[in-house]
This record gives C-alpha cells, sequence and structure tokens, in this order.
C-alpha cells in the first residue's frame, strides 16, 4: 500500500505569509524571480504571483497549490498511487465525505486522530464540521483535486442508507452490550460505558445520515423519542412528522448523549431540561441546529431545530404575499408609530414575515432592536437581543432599555403578558413602531387577546395599526400533480356546493418518490390583513364583539384566512384537505 508522499516540515510556520515568501522558503522560486513578477504585478497585471510565475516558466501549478497549502498552515501530499487504510474508510460516512470533498488518509483508533485530504486549503470549515460531526481529533493536509475525486469514487462508490446503518448497530454485540451500560447498579459505570458507546463509530455514522438526511429533505425538525420498548426517530416536512428506521431501543441513551456532545451539553445531566445549538455548514449552507432535551419517564426525549440560514426567504414578496396583501403590509410597516403584530399558531412563519418586514427596513437611516427567545437568524444591521430570564433580562426589562436607545422600530418576539404588552403601548404611544407576535386564531382575535392580558381598550384603539393572521398550508407536489372533481362531501367541509364552483378546477398530487407519498413538496402562506380605521377603533372602544369587528374589516376588503386558502386551492396550488386543517369555518 503507498503512503501519502509528505515532507514532515511544520507548515503552521507559514501560516498567513505572502505566497512568493513562502515559495522561496520551501525552495520552490529565487528571490529574483519573485521580484521579477512582482514588476509584472507593479506594471498593471492583475494576476496573482503564483500564475505569473508559472506563465514565466520558474515553477509548476503544483509549486502554487503547495504553496497556497502553507500559506493556510497545511501540507500538499502527493496522493498518487495511495490506498486509503480499511480503517480509515469506515471511520467518515460515504455521505459526509462527498459533501465535504475530503479523503481520510490515516486514522488512530486508540487517539481517535483523523488525517485527511482537502481538495483546497480554503475548505477549512470541513475540518472543523468533520470534528463535531464524528467526535475525533482533526488533521488536515491538501491534495491534487483530481486524484481525491478518484479516491472518493474507488472506496465510496456504495452509498449508505439508514436503514443499513441501523442494521450494522443491531448486529454489534460488543456495542449493545456497552449500551446496556453493564452493571446497572453502579452509576458511574453505566454512564462511562453509555459515553463510549455515543463515541462508537457506528452511532456517530447513524446521527450523522440521520442529519445529512433532513438537511436533504429540507426538515424543519427532527425527533429522538424514547418509549418504553422502542426508540423513535422522526423528521418533520412541511409541518408533518414521518418516521425513520428506528434503532435498537438500547442505543437511545447512546445518541442522545452523542447528540449532547455535539450540542456542548452536560451527558451527565438527566433530571433537567437543556438547551443548546449545534453550527454546520453543508455544501456551503450554514446549518444551524437547535437542540432541545426533555427529561421523560423513559428516557431524554431531544429534538433538533434545522434553521437552513442561507435559504431563508428574508423578502416581503417572496413570503407568499399577493399584490393587495403585500401593499396592505408595506402600508403598515411604513407607519411612522404604532404597533403591527403578525399572529398564529407556533410554525406557522410569523418570524420570517417579521424578519422579512426589518429586511425591507434595515437600511442606513433606520436604527433596528429586536428581543428575540431565541434569536433565529442572525441579520448584519439590526441589533438583536437574546432574551434570558434567569438573569432578569426578560421582554419588558429589553424593551425599557430598548427606549433609551433612540430605536425607530422595535422587534418584540411575543407579546406573552401584561407588562410586556403596557411596555409596546408605550413604545409606540412614544413614537415607534413595534413589531410583535402573538398566538391567536384569526386576526379580530387578538384585540381581545390583548384585553386579556389587561391592557385598556382606549391603548388600544390608539396604537394598533394593523393585524396579520397567517398560517402556512402545503402545496401540491409538481412531479405527481393531476386535476380531479371533489366529491360533494369535500366540498361541504369549505360550505361549497357543486353548483358554486362550476368551472372551478381542482388539484392534488397522487403521490410519489419526490414527495414521499405524500402528494406535497412545500408550502405556501395563506393571510388575513386587518387594517384598523376609525370606525374599527370606535368598535374596540364601545366594546364591540370580535364578529363585528371581522364582519366590518371584511366590508372594507379584509379576506378572511379561508377565503384566502380558496384563491390557493382555485389556483392549484394547494388542496381542499389542507385549507380544511388549517383554517376554521366563519361565522
Amino acid at each position: 500500500m503507498a503512503k501519502a508522499a509528505g515532507t514532515g516540515m511544520d507548515y503552521s510556520q507559514f501560516r498567513g505569509h505572502k505566497i512568493g515568501r513562502i515559495m522561496r522558503k520551501l525552495g520552490t522560486v529565487k528571490k529574483e524571480q519573485v521580484h521579477e513578477a512582482l514588476e509584472i504585478q507593479k506594471a498593471g497585471r492583475k494576476v496573482p504571483i503564483g500564475q505569473l510565475l508559472v506563465e514565466l516558466g520558474y515553477i509548476t501549478q503544483r509549486d502554487v497549490q503547495e504553496g497556497l497549502a502553507a500559506q493556510a498552515g497545511m501540507e500538499y501530499v502527493d496522493l498518487k498511487g495511495f490506498e486509503i487504510p480499511e480503517n480509515a474508510v469506515s471511520v467518515i460516512p460515504s455521505a459526509n465525505v462527498r459533501i465535504f470533498g475530503v479523503v481520510p488518509i490515516d486514522y488512530n483508533e486508540r487517539s481517535k486522530r483523523l488525517k485527511i485530504a482537502l481538495k483546497s486549503p480554503d475548505n477549512f470549515r470541513a475540518v472543523d464540521d468533520i470534528r463535531l460531526l464524528l467526535g475525533v481529533t482533526v488533521d488536515a493536509v491538501v491534495g491534487e483535486a483530481d486524484i481525491i475525486d478518484e479516491l472518493i469514487n474507488k472506496h465510496y462508490s456504495k452509498s449508505e442508507s439508514l436503514s443499513d446503518a441501523v442494521s450494522d448497530l443491531a448486529s454489534d454485540e460488543k456495542l449493545m452490550s456497552l449500551a446496556a451500560g453493564g452493571n446497572a447498579g453502579d452509576q458511574a459505570r453505566q454512564l462511562e460505558a453509555e459515553i463510549e458507546a455515543s463515541g462508537d463509530n457506528k452511532v456517530v455514522k447513524l446521527l450523522n445520515l440521520v442529519l445529512l438526511q433532513a438537511i436533504k429533505d429540507k426538515a424543519s425538525d427532527i425527533h429522538f423519542e424514547p418509549f418504553e420498548d422502542e426508540f423513535k426517530m422522526r423528521y418533520r416536512i412541511d409541518g408533518v412528522l414521518y418516521e425513520m428506521v428506528p434503532p435498537p431501543a438500547t442505543l437511545g441513551t447512546a445518541i442522545t448523549s452523542r447528540i449532547k456532545v455535539m450540542a456542548n451539553l452536560d451527558i451527565a445531566e438527566r433530571r433537567l431540561p437543556q438547551d443548546g445549538r449545534i453550527a454546520l455548514e453543508i455544501e456551503g449552507a450554514a446549518i444551524d441546529l437547535r437542540v432541545a432535551v426533555l427529561p421523560t419517564m423513559h428516557g431524554e426525549s431531544v429534538v433538533m431545530r434545522l434553521l437552513d440560514r442561507s435559504n431563508v426567504e428574508l423578502s416581503l414578496d417572496r413570503v407568499g404575499l399577493d399584490e393587495k396583501d403585500l401593499a396592505d403590509v408595506r402600508y403598515l410597516i411604513g407607519r411612522p408609530n404604532g404597533i403591527v403584530i403578525v399572529t398564529g399558531p407556533t410554525g406557522s412563519g410569523k418570524t420570517t414575515t417579521l424578519y422579512a418586514a426589518l429586511s425591507e427596513l434595515n437600511d442606513i437611516g433606520t436604527k433596528l432592536l429586536t428581543a428575540e427567545d431565541p434569536v433565529e437568524y442572525d441579520i448584519d444591521g439590526l441589533c438583536q437581543v437574546q432574551v434570558n430570564p434567569e438573569v432578569g433580562l426578560t421582554f419588558p426589562a429589553a424593551l425599557r432599555s430598548f427606549l433609551r436607545q433612540d430605536p425607530d422600530v422595535i422587534l418584540v418576539g411575543e407579546i406573552r403578558d401584561k407588562p410586556t404588552a403596557e411596555i409596546s403601548v408605550q413604545a409606540s404611544l412614544t413614537g415607534h413602531l413595534v413589531l410583535s407576535t402573538l398566538h391567536t386564531n384569526d386576526a379580530p382575535s387578538s384585540i381581545v387577546r390583548l384585553i386579556d392580558l389587561g391592557l385598556e381598550r382606549f391603548l388600544l384603539a390608539a396604537t394598533i395599526e394593523g393585524v396579520v393572521a397567517q398560517r402556512l398550508t402545503r402545496t401540491i407536489c409538481p412531479k405527481c400533480r393531476e386535476t380531479y372533481v371533489p366529491a360533494e362531501e369535500e366540498l361541504l367541509e369549505l360550505g361549497l356546493t357543486p353548483e358554486s364552483v362550476q368551472g372551478k378546477t381542482f388539484a392534488r398530487g397522487k403521490g410519489c418518490d419526490n414527495c414521499h407519498g405524500s402528494g406535497y413538496k412545500g408550502r405556501m402562506g395563506i393571510f388575513e390583513i386587518m387594517m384598523l380605521d376609525d370606525e374599527s377603533r370606535e368598535l374596540i372602544l364601545n366594546e364591540a364583539s370580535t364578529s363585528a369587528l371581522r364582519n366590518h374589516s371584511r366590508s372594507q376588503g379584509m379576506r378572511t384566512l379561508r377565503e384566502s386558502g380558496l384563491r390557493g386551492i382555485y389556483d392549484g396550488r394547494t388542496t381542499i384537505d389542507e385549507v380544511v386543517r388549517e383554517t376554521i369555518a366563519e361565522d
């Protein structure tokens, strides 16, 4: 077996130095040759010095690669004729190798030290992510990209499936024995055995495959759930949970412990909830994983929320608003002061809509402050505050400080109690635009909710500018979409009759591989926007019912959530079932 040729030199000494100086130190070029190339650059030739030296015939492209690797503190190795050791091949799952564009070239099982070859020294993020995902110490060198591709195709031609990884786990007697914890009466020994099991390559590989599958399928959450006789793994796509191949129940604790290690949580603490975070970069996309651990009767339940920061639609014209609704929202967020509320259940896209609104307001002349729990996306130009009640940094405390920070626009993550509501009102009355969220069934119900929190009607009438209620409905899969005639029973669920939908076209998805057989792929927003006018404010002051407020708003052009859903059905984008599921019947 050929060894990867290297020099044994300490390349960290070159980190950050100029490329010409590095190649002189490596003995690749002479001082006069570097000066000649520099003179050509000064004469106006805007070409990297390494490329100029190649053109002058002093060095080869390989010499440039070696210099660039040294500049990053890495060695350049010759992998021609190299064979990856068998124990190294099995350390990194095939999916990781292909995503990160690396190959393992050496692995010490005792010290858990892995050496990998990168195609480019710029791919330093892969080193950190592999260290986090695999729980090993990683040393990196640089090799020729074409040879690395050949090695990947040769050693990783077969892509691993989740079911294969689960079978490997179940057939490993030593691992199953470790996971069982040995002597259950000896807590220290049991914990030690479980930690050892959590670092096993097969457990690490399984968790990697789960993460990569969830990211590939654009899942929003991954659930790891212990029960009396089984350990379930499920992930949520477009708002619906799908079950994955379950691993042996005995390995539940090992998998949970591995997640806790990755999220820097206390492995030994199993009596209290814990929250953590994992940051990864997969194929150039920055992925944030929010980890929430909850003790249950049969072990710790873990939910990982996936936030793809590179894929968030932070633009109002891309969140699903039609022309009229978009104009209404832009009018509301363009107000100099007042309160604008976005309402809906958890997972209805409220935060994305608010971030899109802030993104539109985010310019050099506007001071934007946010108080959030948690801060979901880090956005340039926004001063974002993470609420932390444990140290006294509550929503009201943050808002009081905000008023002394000379803001133009304030985002309050959620109005959940009277103090937060009162300070939000105070901020709006003193000339600030306040954006926030609530949990109500529709837009008019928000007024009753705020009154229930203890706000005076005259304050609400004076400060609320508008309320945006929203839901997310799944959209029909484009690959298996078909038109059909709905049964009368289906139509009745929406209060329709066959006569009232004459000439309308209805569509649904048959189910295919593209949509996991569900008939749906992706989601769209449906909106209900209540703009407050003088008459609305009078109704609030006079203690009018929610129905009266709703009827007035509809007379002024407000479309209800159900009416917005119907438009989506008639446009062939969503289905009757989805709109019935996400909206309530109108009075």
